[in-house]
Order: structure tokens, then sequence, then C-alpha cells
């Protein structure tokens, strides 16, 4: 495979888990010697337009002779765009392409469409384990293939006195920062000041929440809604975390956890997401399939019951057990050795596509494009 396509979805903006794997796997791919081209494929993804599906369609060599597409080329298509167009992925296979979707984790809201769209597929490619299992569960599909997401080395971070408490990601309902904030005001009687790191436009009535509850619990002056950060100013931030939080209600992987780990920031994550795999990621000798106990550099907490308390109890216990902050510290220091950068995944992806694709039915003609 000496030339590849990757796909992603136009109307995701934001610095998301998902856009930086995409970023990040194109430029392994290229330093591997792949000539990759990344198209943002235009549409509400995976809701879009007739004409948006039909032009993603001529991008998936879907039409015929005319498409827009060399023999030979595969196609990478982000599992956000897939699960909206599985018309078009059922006609690209009746065309022969090979067309890949790669899938950062499973649809809750198009599951029908998305398992046409897999079973259409030349091949899967999951970017975690869990999202592997959730096809499984979710569609039967057993044959699908994982490639984890790498990570970028970083300096160690230096910490800050009090602690500092950082929460990567766009203000987003899945995120639960007002969890967060939740879970801090119970901690007045502690010395601590945090940050919340992340896009504050990709849902702006919930940013506002944040926002609301910030100010609600009299916390501005030691929570700081930074919005998106990038270059100097986000390493900044880095430097001065000494541990992080992920407590998103789903989550496949969470980059944002092993991207904490490769600056020795240990991390709390909500537990039962795929977040649990990132957090051991690191942890795991060859050959290894569960960490010792007391050997991680975090903790998975269950927030089943009363999440606020729990979060905060966890939080709390960080800040109080000098053992406990001593010991997370070193396991993170540890993981951060063990890391696969991402020409680790850029390795796996192009060993996987330039294998032989399975065979296809062929499917009826395109459809016609009644939309004006």
């Amino acid at each position: 495979m000496r030339s590849l396509r990757l796909l992603v979805p136009a109307n995701i903006r934001h610095n998301s888990g998902g856009n930086v794997y995409n970023a990040r796997l194109a430029q392994g791919l290229r330093a591997l010697g792949v000539e990759v081209e990344v198209i943002a494929a235009d549409g509400s993804w995976p809701e879009a337009t007739a004409k948006e599906r039909r032009r993603l369609g001529g991008l998936l060599g879907a039409w015929g002779p005319q498409a827009e597409i060399t023999a030979g080329t595969v196609t990478l298509v982000d599992g956000l765009i897939a699960c909206g167009a599985p018309d078009e992925l059922e006609y690209a296979a009746a065309a022969r392409r090979q067309t890949w979707v790669l899938l950062h984790m499973p649809s809750a809201s198009h599951p029908g469409n998305e398992a046409r769209s897999l079973s259409a597929a030349t091949g899967v490619i999951c970017t975690s384990t869990s999202a592997a299992a959730g096809i499984t569960s979710l569609h039967g599909l057993t044959d699908s293939h994982v490639a984890l997401p790498g990570t970028d080395p970083a300096p160690v971070a230096e910490g800050s006195d009090p602690p500092h408490i950082i929460a990567v990601a766009a203000l987003l309902p899945n995120k639960d920062q007002l969890l967060t904030v939740e879970a801090l005001a119970r901690l007045q009687d502690h010395a601590w000041t945090a940050s919340l790191v992340g896009s504050d436009h990709a849902d702006p009535e919930y940013a506002e929440l944040v926002r609301a509850a910030v100010a609600g619990h009299g916390l501005e002056d030691r929570i700081r809604l930074m919005g998106q950060l990038t270059g100097a100013p986000l390493d900044a931030e880095w430097n001065r975390a000494d541990l992080s939080l992920l407590v998103s209600k789903a989550e496949a992987f969470g980059l944002v956890v092993t991207e904490s780990l490769a600056r020795g920031i240990p991390v709390i994550i909500r537990d039962g997401t795929g977040a649990v795999e990132a957090l051991a990621f690191g942890s795991l000798a060859a050959g290894e399939t569960d960490v010792r106990d007391g050997m991680l550099p975090g903790a998975a907490v269950d927030l089943s019951s009363n999440p606020a308390e729990g979060l905060a109890g966890a939080i709390r216990q960080w800040l109080e057990e000098a053992g406990l902050h001593t010991g997370w510290r070193a396991a993170a220091l540890a993981a951060r050795e063990n890391l696969p950068g991402w020409e680790t995944t850029a390795r796996t992806v192009m060993d996987i596509v330039g294998a032989p694709p399975k065979e296809r039915l062929p499917q009826p003609g395109p459809p016609v494009d009644n939309e004006a």
C-alpha cells in the first residue's frame, strides 16, 4: 500500500481525541513512505444531505469508472462519517473499492446504519479494544482489527504548590465537567487549584452551565475555564498539573489519559469506560493483561451511585494521603517509559490495510439524487 485517502468529518473542529488520532496517523503513515491525502468531508456527520452523501460516494469511488479515485488506492473513512453513509459504502463495495472504516467509538445514535456500513467495508480498524468489543456486542462483528493510539514524548510535569488539577476535554455533556465542578466544590477545605482546558464552542449552552456552576459555588478563583489551548499555552498547563481527570460518561479509549502519563501525571477516570484500558496502557509488561494491585498510575472510580461524592472522595484521598500521592506519581513516571509512539500505530494500520481485501457481493447501481 503506497497511497491512502483518509476521510475525516469536516464538522468536528474542536481538538477531539478522534481528530488527534487521525492527524497523527496521517503523519505517521507519511513517515513510513505512504502517500496520504486527508480530505475533510462536508456534512454534519453522522447527518448529511443527499448531495453531501453523493459527494462522499464519489470520494469513495462508489459510482464506477468516473469516480474520483485511482485504482489501488486505499480509502480509510472515519466511523462518524461511515455510520451516516451506509448506501455509499455498499456501492463502494460493489465497485470493489478498498474502503476501510476507522472506528473511534461505536455509534449510539445510528446503530442500524453503522451495522450496514461496517458490513460493507473492506475491513474495520478500531482505535481501542473497547470499541472492538462494542461492535462485536452490537453488531456481531468479530473480525475487526485494533490499532491503539500512540503517544508523543513529553517532558515530566513540574507540578504546583498547592496541587493543580487539570481536565483536558471539550466542554461537552459526555465529558461531564459539571460533575468535576460539583466534586471539587466538596473539597473547598483543601488547598488546590484546577483548570478545565477545552473548547467552549462545541456546545455553548453546556459551557455556560459549567461557568454558572463554577460561579454558583464561588470557585472562580480556584477553577479556571481556559478554552481550547494548543502549543506553548497548553504545554504550560500540563507542566503545572499534578493530577488529571477524565470522567466522561462514555469513552472508547481516552487519549488524554496517555497524554497525562507521558508527563508523569496520574489520572482519575470513570470506571466502566474505555479509559480503563488507557490508564493501564503503560503499566503492562509484555504479555501481561492485568496490572498488579496498587500499580495503576491513578484510579478508575465507580461513579454509578452518587457520582459527585464518589469523585470527591477519590480526589480527597489523593490530597490527604501522602503515600497514595507519591505512589500514583511513581507509577505514572514508570508508565511514561512504556508508552508506544505514533509510529507504532501507523505501522499497525499500514500492515492491516496492506493485507488482501476480502471479497464483497455486488450491489445494485447508484441511487438517484433527487435533491435540488
